[in-house]
């Protein structure tokens, strides 16, 4: 008869391999919520918010498709990011070199360090814009919330000493704050536009004409005549504050 070993041996190895299993599943899963983070380091949010706004306010969506706006966004934020990203790259990743004769622990603490090196320039952006925007309630309500879990723990002096767990969702806070006031700027032109159409048109009567018909080639005019993207593009950069 087979003793108990040989019976427990494929039990064994079936744990096993269903613990590898989900262990790369939750590599993979969380994996696949890094671009999502990434983004949300960067000024990506700021300039996707205020160009859908403004995409909206046009009324027409056929007219503006979503891709462009997206990839419009991608590419302000590379220009704008791409000296973080550098020093980042510089400060962390580019600099580690292990010995060849460095022990395994020895590795894993270099690339540990090398990671932080690489992530401080993204924290310090993330602060500047914070601080430049004068968006500190979210910080201010997001370490109140931790201290009442945590009341050992004294509040950072500086912004660049803030936990992730606060600088993230406080970051993301001010970039969506900043994107509305922005945005409604940029529509408020838009809204005077459509009043003063629909009044015209329900003046003359004219009820059945659609008064998005004759709206968005004004739109469209104004839009050109005081070039409007560029003004855009402007404003937008012009609301972030450059990474030293």
């Amino acid at each position: 008869m087979p003793d108990a070993a040989a019976l427990a041996g494929p039990l064994i190895g079936s744990s096993e391999s269903s613990l590898n299993m989900l262990r790369w599943m939750l590599i993979g899963g969380v994996l696949s919520l890094a671009p999502a983070l990434a983004i949300m380091t960067t000024s990506f949010v700021r300039i996707a918010v205020v160009l859908g706004i403004l995409r909206q306010g046009f009324g027409g969506g056929q007219f503006l498709p979503t891709q462009v706006t997206t990839a419009l966004s991608l590419f302000l934020t590379i220009g704008v990011m791409t000296p973080v990203w550098t020093t980042a790259w510089n400060a962390g990743l580019a600099a580690y070199a292990p010995a060849e004769d460095a022990t395994d622990a020895e590795r894993r603490a270099q690339l540990t360090d090398a990671l932080a090196r690489s992530v401080e320039p993204l924290r310090r952006f993330m602060a500047l814009q914070v601080e430049a925007s004068g968006n500190t309630a979210a910080v201010d309500l997001l370490l109140d919330y931790q201290a009442q879990w945590n009341v050992s723990s004294s509040p950072p002096q500086f912004y660049e000493d803030l936990p992730i767990s606060v600088l993230l969702p406080a970051y993301v806070l001010s970039e969506l704050k900043v994107a509305f006031v922005i945005g409604f700027q940029l529509l408020l032109p838009f809204v005077v536009i459509d009043i003063l159409t629909a009044s015209v048109i329900n003046s003359l009567g004219a009820t059945s004409l659609p008064a998005a018909w004759v709206a968005f080639p004004l739109k469209l005019l104004l839009f050109v005549l005081i070039d409007g993207w560029f003004l855009t593009a402007e404003t937008l950069l012009a609301s972030i504050r450059p990474f030293t």
